[in-house]
């Protein structure tokens, strides 16, 4: 089994905006994305914190 690498908050919804998500709305320091398909996944960002795996595995579902 691969691991999953350590990523902040800021770095995956950077990547995810490449993939065609928007941020739709910020509540707090939660953001939520969403696709024009309808894909939706909640990105917690707080700063010099890292995602933890099973956050990171869930929102990889979320996303595909």
């Amino acid at each position: 089994m691969s691991q999953l690498p350590s990523v902040t908050g800021r770095e995956i919804i950077a990547a995810l905006e490449k993939a065609g998500f928007t941020v739709a709305r910020v509540r707090g320091s939660h953001h939520i994305l969403i696709h024009d398909d309808g894909r939706r996944t909640v990105i917690p960002v707080h700063s010099g914190e890292t995602i933890g795996r099973g956050l990171l595995s869930q929102i990889m579902r979320d996303t595909q």
